[in-house]
């Protein structure tokens, strides 16, 4: 059943799913065109927001793509190179290929939303190429599936968020440490049902034998240009200057420097409690320079990363723009009013991630999401008695939910698969619907 449901999706995408800047360009018209027919908006009032809006997010862009970047190099160092070849070298079969793919994406995603992009890329291209029989497309979406936990672990913007001290809601809800979002009980076994059930899920998909497409030669060869190159950097003269840039005294005396900071600053601002999106950023710089053979190699790297980030460097200013006119028009306070008006305080974490779940699809940003959500959300928690923390998580959750049929955030991840998004939506849509049942059930228990 979930083979033929999951053909139905993949036809469906292939035939109407456009591609993502394009599904940006639409979201935009549709957002203005619906903030002035449904909203009420001015029609220039609104196209002047949409302007200024293009660059509300420059911060929290830069903040992202640091993310993407140096989660990018750290994935491609020797020793972390290493670790996935082994790994991939154990793997013999389709179905071990799929749950392995689904859940080392899994783990890396709980780190940092942009490690688990990368690394499920990486870890799904290196098991295609040793594992015959396995349907590729199907494996990468097995690598982004994973991506659908990202917000329930230490990536998760919106639960860092208010664990910062200063955040914009802070004089409402004060500052929640992590232990009571990210580890609190429901979030943890919301987690867990996740990982059990996600990579069944997924071998249940597998095509037939004769519609298997598998990563070809071809295929390999047409990668080998966005793939670093790992090798030593060569010397180049014998000058002071390019001695220094080619040794590894230097980024490991910055990595040392850096690793120090970060111990530093957990240990004295309490531990996983302090955690926040810049934390998780130093992590990686720290770690990426540590593993690296110098300075050069790191900064060759990152031009390699940059060929992922693009993308969604161009697009994100566009949804910025969709931001500013969903909150000028009252279209997202619309929608999560809506939600929040038949809400009772059994089921305001359900609705708020429904609500999220929609409003994900034109703001597919946690932080900008949260900015527009939380103003109504909260409030609304406060009045029914509802546990804060635990409405916060359920935004996050459908925020991360409805990324599996908003293709921004494959685009990094297909960039290094070389495949489509209309190659791997039509299966994402299963994950959609299985996340989307775990996390009500597990709501309406907790």
């Amino acid at each position: 059943m979930l083979r033929v449901l999951s053909e139905f999706f993949t036809r469906i995408m292939q035939r109407y799913l456009p591609d993502a800047i394009l599904f940006a360009i639409l979201l935009s018209f549709i957002t203005y065109f619906l903030g002035i027919f449904i909203g009420g908006a001015n029609p220039i009032s609104l196209l002047g927001s949409w302007g200024t809006g293009l660059w509300d997010l420059l911060e929290f862009s830069m903040q992202v793509t640091l993310t993407l970047v140096t989660s990018y190099i750290l994935a491609h160092t020797r020793p972390v190179q290493k670790v996935l070849e082994t790994a991939a070298s154990k793997v013999k079969t389709p179905t071990m290929a799929i749950t392995i793919c689904v859940i080392i994406s899994m783990i890396a995603s709980m780190i940092s939303w942009g490690f688990g992009l990368i690394i499920g890329a990486l870890v799904a291209k290196e098991i295609a190429k040793q594992v015959r029989g396995v349907h590729y497309p199907l494996l990468v979406a097995s690598a982004y599936s994973g991506f659908v936990i990202w917000h329930g672990g230490l990536s998760s913007s919106v639960g860092l968020a208010i664990a910062t001290p200063g955040h914009f809601m802070e004089e409402q809800i004060g500052v929640i440490p992590v232990s009571q979002t990210v580890f609190s009980s429901y979030n943890l076994i919301t987690l867990a049902v996740v990982f059990v059930t996600l990579p069944i899920i997924l071998n249940m998909m597998k095509p037939k034998k004769e519609h298997v497409m598998e990563f070809t030669a071809d295929e390999q060869a047409a990668t080998a240009e966005l793939e670093p190159n790992n090798e030593p950097p060569k010397q180049v003269g014998d000058t002071p200057a390019q001695r220094w840039e080619n040794s590894r005294v230097s980024s490991l005396l910055l990595g040392g420097f850096l690793l120090t900071s970060l111990i530093l600053y957990l240990v004295q601002n309490g531990g996983l409690d302090a955690i926040n999106l810049n934390i998780v950023n130093l992590f990686f710089i720290c770690f990426g320079m540590l593993f690296v053979s110098s300075p050069k190699e790191y900064v060759g790297l990152g031009v390699d990363a940059g060929k992922s980030a693009a993308n969604i460097i161009i697009q994100y200013p566009l949804y910025s723009g969709i931001m500013a006119m969903m909150t000028v028009s009252g279209l997202a306070a619309m929608i999560s009013d809506g939600f929040v008006s038949i809400s009772t305080e059994q089921t305001l974490p359900i609705f708020s991630f429904l609500a999220a779940g929609v409003v994900n699809m034109f703001v597919p940003s946690g932080g900008g999401q949260w900015a527009i959500q939380a103003p109504i959300m909260l409030p609304a928690a406060q009045e029914l008695g509802v546990d804060i923390a635990k409405v916060a998580m359920a935004v996050a959750w459908g925020d991360a939910w409805t990324n599996m049929l908003q293709p921004f955030w494959a685009l990094p991840m297909l960039a290094i698969a070389k495949l489509s998004i209309r190659d791997v939506m039509g299966y994402c849509c299963i994950t959609l619907i299985w996340v989307g049942i775990v996390f009500t059930a597990v709501f309406l228990i907790f």
